[in-house]
């Protein structure tokens, strides 16, 4: 039943990215070429999204377009390396890909992916080439790293000048960044240079056909639904890996972004998540493992840098972070992390108790019940286990000891839960209702299961609030939205992510046949890259089912608006649903009879009344803002300046800035100044969290009225 799928936000550590008659590769003398298990593949994935997934795209010249599109961004997103005359020469490709894949021809989708794989070889050997050239630091000129604004170079010259720009902005970036790179001399920062080109070189020659095959069906399945994709057997058993009880290492899911390894999921009891210093979209620039020394992984494969990340239980890493937003000029700062083994199972719910000075002048206590996930040990529950863990039985448990405690309200903290087990979503919600649907879904086949909480009686009649933010998705999203169109509580933070799909994960040996299984066994193309235990020929993620509130209202693509907005940086053209071209639209289906707890409309309007007023005179609501502000401020097409007084002189005055305006925070906490010399202190105020448990005091004086 699809009751029992796990759902959730999926962001997964692999590269993001992404016909004429048949391309004869030989004769283009390149190196990688599509084996008949990748035809015969690409060939029955095409079969599924066409006549099976919930969208049923058909194989056109349109869905072709996109494929090609997202190719060309997966490859080069950055325009670092392809000319102009490259981008003219696939054109030929760009209306019959998604028919040249259900025909199980790959020729095109290689051909680009080979002259991409050339162009980035000539690229890294000229920039190698360029480390012993001569630069000058006093010119007036900038470096532009990321073009994807700009058009193609239409030359080689443009391209080498490009790359020369490149090498002079790495060496002054090796001269000033750190105190363990500033007291080495030029010579030592052109050894680390070449070092680090020779590394990018020698990864790019180990670069197989399977590589080139992940990037290409990636670009096909995104062209369809961001959350439909394909996964080969390496990759598929890397994913389920990831959905297993345990990992080790420091607790994010990663991601290649225009050549840096980027944060893209904090796991709730990972060191990282402990430590809550690394943000979402933070980038990993370099790698040290305890007091080594750093090894920069810029523009390194995603599962190499991943390798040098993870590591055994106990032992040290050192990362040098870029922040989310910062420009290149910005120093990266350093965060130590100890590695843990971190049981996925034990992201369990916990509670917190904050004594609120009310407006009224009266102290409350508010409960905080902050859920990372949606868990339940479906392992325990196969094996009839009556103890079995999920997180409506902890929740349950928590609310009774809160409840002893005598709180006054509850706030439960759905910030960053990707989502997890819609069983428990839904009976986490009958918690705070008397019976009743929660929510509705939509098969491919256009029919509708309404599923709800069968259970009399609720844990929780009092005050209670839920707190969410664009990085809330799915399961959280249900019950967020279930909360609100009961009226149970109120919603408090940003809009959440908007992903209102459910995706199956099924075995493509399931629809490779008999025949095509022996066609591939007498090609003799021997796959020596799966891995022990791996699916033979991968896996496909694949959407089946879409879910709607109890209202009719999706929650696909808008996500739940919250009844009190906070401000946030990020923003619904960049992050979340709505920001995915291929993603399905917003829709409505009949509403569920169903019965209101209270209507809290009125309440709601009077909250964002004090709300607002209160946050005129809030020091950390200022703060709030101007890191909005600054996280928006990045150019549209940001450049860096290759003179290196003037860069020198912009670090620093960042340096100042971040410095000050760190010590207006400590000073607003009653914190001791961060001094010169001293490690950069941890600032543990959480200034949404404070404000919505304000928030539940005027609710409960509002409520009593």
């Amino acid at each position: 039943m699809l009751r029992n799928l796990i759902l959730g936000l999926s962001l997964i550590s692999v590269v993001a990215c992404g016909a004429k008659p048949r391309v004869d590769l030989a004769e283009e003398n390149l190196q990688l070429r599509p084996t008949t298990q990748h035809e015969v593949i690409a060939k029955e994935v095409a079969n599924l999204l066409e006549n099976f997934s919930y969208k049923r795209v058909p194989m056109n010249d349109s869905i072709s377009n996109i494929v090609f599109n997202n190719l060309l961004e997966g490859l080069d997103q950055g325009k670092n390396y392809l000319l102009k005359s490259d981008v003219e020469d696939f054109q030929q490709f760009k209306n019959n890909f998604s028919q040249d894949f259900k025909a199980g021809d790959l020729s095109g989708a290689f051909y680009i992916f080979n002259k991409y794989s050339d162009r980035y070889l000539q690229c890294l050997n000229y920039a190698l080439e360029q480390v012993d050239a001569k630069h000058d630091f006093t010119t007036e000129e900038t470096y532009t790293s990321f073009r994807e604004k700009l058009d193609w170079f239409t030359s080689d010259a443009e391209l080498k000048d490009q790359w020369r720009k490149r090498v002079k902005y790495d060496l002054l970036n090796l001269k000033l960044t750190g105190a363990d790179s500033a007291k080495m001399d030029l010579e030592k920062h052109k050894e680390t240079l070449r070092n680090r080109y020779k590394n990018l070189i020698s990864q790019a020659t180990k670069t197989n056909a399977n590589d080139a095959f992940q990037v290409i069906m990636t670009s096909f399945t995104d062209a369809v639904d961001p959350h439909t994709t394909y996964y080969n057997p390496s990759f598929a058993q890397a994913f389920n890996e990831s959905m297993s009880n345990t990992l080790e290492g420091i607790g994010a899911q990663l991601q290649m972004e225009n050549e840096m390894v980027t944060i893209k999921q904090i796991i709730a009891g990972g060191p990282a998540f402990k430590d809550k210093t690394l943000q979402i979209n933070d980038r990993i620039v370099a790698v040290a493992q305890g007091n080594g020394e750093f090894v920069d992984i810029i523009g390194w494969r995603l599962d190499a840098a991943v390798a040098k990340i993870k590591g055994k239980k106990g032992t040290v890493v050192r990362l040098k972070i870029l922040p989310a937003g910062a420009e290149l000029s910005t120093a990266p700062k350093i965060v130590t992390l100890t590695r843990e083994k971190i049981v996925l199972e034990e992201e369990s719910a916990k509670r917190e108790i904050k004594v609120i000075k009310g407006e009224d002048g009266k102290n409350y206590k508010v409960g905080i019940i902050n859920l990372p996930k949606f868990y339940i040990d479906f392992d325990a529950v196969r094996r009839g286990d009556q103890n079995y863990k999920s997180t409506t039985r902890d929740v349950r448990l928590l609310l009774d000891s809160l409840k002893k405690d005598g709180v006054d309200a509850v706030l439960m903290d759905l910030r960053n839960n990707g989502g997890g087990s819609l069983q428990e979503a839904i009976e986490l919600t009958g918690l705070f209702i008397d019976k009743g649907p929660v929510v509705q879904v939509r098969d491919t086949r256009n029919r509708v299961q309404v599923d709800s909480d069968q259970d009399s009686g609720v844990a929780w009649d009092g005050p209670f609030g839920v707190m969410i933010n664009r990085f809330s998705a799915s399961a959280s999203e249900i019950f967020a939205g279930a909360i609100q169109d009961y009226g149970r509580g109120v919603v408090l933070g940003s809009t959440s992510y908007g992903k209102g799909t459910v995706q199956n994960a099924v075995d493509m040996s399931r629809f490779i046949s008999a025949t095509n299984k022996l066609l591939i066994k007498a090609s003799g193309e021997k796959d020596t890259d799966t891995p022990n235990g791996a699916p033979e020929f991968g896996q496909i993620n694949i959407t089946m089912g879409k879910f709607y509130r109890v209202t009719g209202s999706s929650t696909q693509h808008k996500g739940v608006i919250p009844d009190l907005s906070f401000p946030t940086q990020y923003s619904a053209e960049k992050f979340g649903e709505s920001s995915e071209p291929s993603a399905l639209p917003w829709d409505q289906i009949k509403p569920s009879t169903f019965v209101k707890v209270s209507d809290l409309k009125g309440i709601t309007s009077e909250l964002n009344k004090i709300h607002e007023a209160r946050m005129t005179k809030s020091p950390a609501y200022t703060f709030l803002l101007e890191d909005i502000e600054e996280f928006n401020k990045v150019d549209s097409i940001p450049s860096v300046s290759l003179n290196e007084v003037k860069l020198k002189a912009e670090r620093e005055k960042n340096r100042i800035k971040n410095r000050d305006r760190v010590n207006k925070q400590l000073s607003f906490l009653g914190l001791p100044a961060w001094k010169e010399g001293q490690p950069q202190p941890k600032l543990e105020y959480d200034f949404v969290l404070e404000e919505s448990a304000n928030v539940l005091t005027d609710y409960i004086r509002l409520h009593k009225k």
